[in-house]
C-alpha cells in the first residue's frame, strides 16, 4: 500500500462542500451527507486533516457501525498521511466498549478476563435455563425469540416487563415465566464472568456514568470524536457519544436523516434531528453534490423525499450528464410484473450490462415470490442478498410439508418435518412413527391417525388431536380450497408456533399469506406442489452449475441494499399497502420512514431506474384485490418519469 510522503492538497482533492466540512474549526460539527455525496471520503479526509494539523492520532476516536468500515477508512487515511494515523481508535461501539471494559471491568465486579458470549452462546445458555426452570415441557417461546425480545428492549431502552407483556399479550404463556428466564440469564452471565454483545454497550455506559475518574480519562484522551452513520444510532449509543465528547466538544457526526430506516431495530430518528438543539453552537455542513446518479434519477429522489415534513432539507445536485428518465410501468399483477422485469433484464443484458450490475429491490421478501419463480424458469442466475430463496425458507417448507403428506402418503421427508414441529418430537421419534406405519400414512385413515397419536409424547399428542379436523376434511379441501388447509393449520397451531420460534413473526406471517394467495393461481394442489418442486430443483441445479458465479443478478430488500449501488435498479410492488407497507404505517402512525425507504431505493440507481406498479393481486378467496399505485409515485410530477403502460387488459 502506497502512503503519502508529503502534505495532502485538500482543496484539490475535495469539492467545496467537502472541503468546508473537512477543514472546519474545532467545536460541534454536523455533516448532513445526502446519498452518493462522498460521506466516507469526507470522514477520511477529516482524519487526515487533523493529523496533518498536528493532532496526535491517539487523541482521535472514529466510531462506525462495522469494524470493516473503520479499517477501510483508516487504510485510506494512511494512504494520505502515512503511519501517523496508526494510533487512532477506530471501530464499532462494541469494539470501543470491549477495550474500556478489559481495563476497568473490575469496577463493575467483573473480571478483566470476562468472556464475550456470541449469539450461539447466548442461545445455548437460554435453552439451558428454560430446561432448568422446567418451562420447556409446555408450549414456550424458543430461546431465539426470547433473546431477540431482550435485545430489542435493551437497545430501545424500554422497560423489559412492559416489552414482554406487549409481545405476549395474545399468547397463552405467562409473561412472568419469560421474565424469570431473563432474570436467571443475567445471574448466570455474571456468575460465569461473561457478557453478551448488548452487555458490552450497557456495561460500558454504566462504567462511564458511575465512575467519574474513568469518564474523565477518556474525555481527556479523545480530543476529537467522529461518528459515521449517526442517523442509525440508538439512544444508548447517542449517550455514549455525548458523554465522551462532553469535555472538548470537538464532535463531528456524519449522517443523512433521509436515510434513517432502521427504527425497527432500535435506531432513534430523534438523535440526528435534535443534534443542533443539543449542541447550540453546531456548524452545519450539507453535502448535496451527488456523484452516483443521473440528473433524472435525482429529480425523482428530490421530489419524493420532499413529502416528509420533519427533516433537514437537502437537494441532490448531479455531476453526471443527462440520461433517460426513470420508467414507471403499470403492470397487471405479480406474474405480469415478473415477465416485464425479465424482459427488460434480458434486453439490458444483450445490450452489454452484466447481471451483477443490476438489482431488483422490494419492500418485503415475499414481494419477490413470482419473480424468483420466473427467473428460475428463464435460467437467469440470481443471488438473494436479503436471505434464502422464498420456497427454501423454514416457515414456508413447514406449511408445505403438511400439503405434501396429505397429497402423497409416501413422502417420508415431509412427514418427518411435519411431525418434528410438534412439541417434544425428535427426528428419532418421527422415524419410529414412520416405521410403525409401514412407510405410508393416509390422513383419511382413522386407524393410522390413532396409531400416530399413540406413539407421540403427551404434549405432541394434545396438539395432534387439535389437527384432526384438517385430516378429516382434507380430501375435499385439496380439491376445492387447498389454501384453506394452510389457513386452518395456521389458526389451530402454526401461527402460535411462529410466534414461539421466530423473532420476525410478522414478516413470516406475511410470507404465508402470500403463499396462500399464490396458490389461488393453480388449478390443483398437485400443480402447485409440482411447480414448487420444479423451481426448487432448478434453483439447486443452477447454483451447482454456476457455482454461485459472481456475475448474477441481485435480489434484495431495500433495507439490505442501503449503502450499495447498481447501474440498473428495479423496484417492485409500488402499491399502497405494499410499498408503503400498511403494517409499518399502522405501527408508526405515519408514512415518514416508508418514504425514506423509497428514497433509499431510488438513490441506489446510477443509470437506469424502473418503478413497477401492479394494478391487482390475488386475494385469499381466489378473487381479485385491486391496488392503488403507491402514494410515493402518485405524488411525483408527470414530467419526472417516462410512463409505460403495458398491454395487459
Amino acid at each position: 500500500m502506497a502512503v503519502s510522503s508529503g502534505l495532502t492538497n485538500f482543496a484539490q482533492a475535495l469539492n467545496a462542500e467537502q472541503l468546508a466540512a473537512v477543514t472546519a474549526p474545532d467545536g460541534p460539527l454536523f455533516v448532513l451527507a445526502a446519498a452518493g455525496t462522498g460521506k466516507t471520503r469526507t470522514l477520511v479526509y477529516r482524519v487526515a486533516y487533523l493529523v496533518q494539523q498536528g493532532v496526535d492520532a491517539r487523541r482521535i476516536l472514529l466510531l462506525t457501525f462495522t469494524n470493516r468500515a473503520a479499517r477501510e477508512m483508516l487504510a485510506r487515511a494512511q494512504i494520505l498521511v502515512g503511519e501517523q494515523v496508526g494510533g487512532l481508535w477506530g471501530g464499532t461501539f462494541h469494539h470501543l466498549a470491549n477495550r474500556m471494559l478489559r481495563r476497568y471491568a473490575p469496577l463493575l465486579n467483573f473480571g478483566a478476563d470476562f468472556t464475550i458470549l456470541d449469539h450461539d452462546d447466548s442461545i445455548s445458555l437460554i435453552k439451558d435455563l428454560i430446561t432448568e426452570l422446567k418451562l420447556g415441557g409446555k408450549q414456550f417461546p424458543k430461546a431465539e425469540v426470547l433473546l431477540s425480545l431482550l435485545s430489542g428492549a435493551v437497545n430501545r431502552r424500554q422497560a423489559l416487563d412492559a416489552a414482554v407483556q406487549r409481545y405476549f399479550e395474545k399468547h397463552p404463556i405467562d409473561p412472568e415465566d419469560a421474565l424469570r428466564v431473563f432474570a436467571r440469564y443475567q445471574q448466570k452471565k455474571r456468575a460465569q464472568n461473561a457478557m453478551d454483545f448488548d452487555d458490552l454497550i450497557i456495561n460500558g455506559l454504566q462504567l462511564l456514568k458511575e465512575h467519574p475518574g474513568v469518564l474523565a480519562h477518556y474525555q481527556e484522551q479523545f480530543r476529537y470524536v467522529l461518528v459515521d452513520e449517526y442517523q442509525d444510532t440508538n439512544p444508548i449509543q447517542a449517550d455514549w457519544v455525548d458523554l465522551l465528547a462532553q469535555r472538548h466538544r470537538n464532535l463531528l457526526v456524519v449522517g443523512d436523516d433521509f436515510q434513517s430506516i432502521y427504527a425497527w431495530r432500535g435506531a432513534d430518528y430523534r438523535n440526528i434531528m435534535t443534534f443542533p438543539q443539543r449542541y447550540a453552537d453546531t456548524r452545519i455542513f450539507k453535502l448535496e453534490t451527488n456523484y452516483r446518479s443521473t440528473p433524472e434519477i435525482l429529480a425523482v429522489a428530490n421530489r419524493c423525499i420532499a413529502g416528509n415534513p420533519h427533516q433537514f432539507q437537502k437537494v441532490l445536485r448531479a455531476t453526471r450528464p443527462a440520461h433517460h428518465k426513470p420508467v414507471l410501468v403499470s403492470v397487471a399483477d405479480g406474474a405480469h410484473q415478473a415477465r416485464y422485469v425479465i424482459g427488460q433484464l434480458v434486453y439490458l443484458r444483450n445490450a452489454g450490462r452484466a447481471w451483477r450490475d443490476m438489482v431488483v429491490l422490494y419492500r418485503a421478501h415475499y414481494h419477490a415470490l413470482e419473480l424468483q419463480m420466473e427467473l428460475t424458469r428463464a435460467r437467469i442466475p440470481f443471488t438473494v442478498v436479503s436471505g434464502v430463496r422464498f420456497f427454501e425458507q423454514a416457515h414456508v417448507k413447514d406449511v408445505l410439508s403438511l400439503l405434501r403428506i396429505l397429497h402423497n402418503p409416501g413422502d417420508e421427508l415431509a412427514f418427518a418435518r411435519f411431525l418434528s414441529l410438534l412439541p417434544g418430537v425428535s427426528s428419532r421419534t418421527a422415524a419410529k412413527v414412520w416405521r410403525s406405519l409401514g412407510g405410508r400414512w393416509t390422513a383419511g385413515n382413522a386407524k393410522a391417525r390413532s396409531a400416530v397419536a399413540g406413539l407421540l409424547p403427551k404434549a405432541a399428542r394434545a396438539v395432534w388431536q387439535t389437527l384432526l379436523p384438517i385430516f378429516e376434511t382434507y380430501e375435499s379441501l385439496l380439491r376445492k380450497e387447498p389454501a384453506e388447509i394452510i389457513a386452518q393449520f395456521s389458526k389451530i397451531f402454526y401461527d402460535e408456533y411462529l410466534l414461539d420460534t421466530f423473532d420476525d413473526y410478522e414478516r413470516r406471517q406475511e410470507d404465508l399469506a402470500e403463499v396462500m394467495e399464490f396458490m389461488a393461481g393453480f388449478a390443483s394442489t398437485d400443480d402447485f406442489l409440482n411447480e414448487v418442486a420444479l423451481v426448487t430443483n432448478l434453483d439447486a441445479e443452477g447454483d451447482r452449475l454456476a457455482g454461485n458465479a459472481q456475475d448474477s443478478l441481485r435480489l434484495s430488500t431495500v433495507h439490505q441494499a442501503k449503502g450499495l449501488e447498481w447501474n440498473v435498479v428495479f423496484v417492485l410492488w409500488l402499491a399502497d399497502g405494499l410499498f408503503p407497507s400498511s403494517r409499518a404505517m399502522l405501527e408508526s402512525g405515519e408514512d415518514a420512514e416508508e418514504r425514506r425507504l423509497f428514497y433509499v431505493a431510488v438513490t441506489r440507481a446510477k443509470d437506469e431506474l424502473f418503478l413497477c406498479a401492479p394494478a391487482m393481486r390475488r386475494a385469499l378467496n381466489g378473487g381479485i384485490q385491486f391496488l392503488e399505485p403507491s402514494r410515493f409515485v402518485k405524488e411525483l410530477p408527470p414530467d419526472c418519469l417516462r410512463q409505460e403502460k403495458t398491454d395487459f387488459l
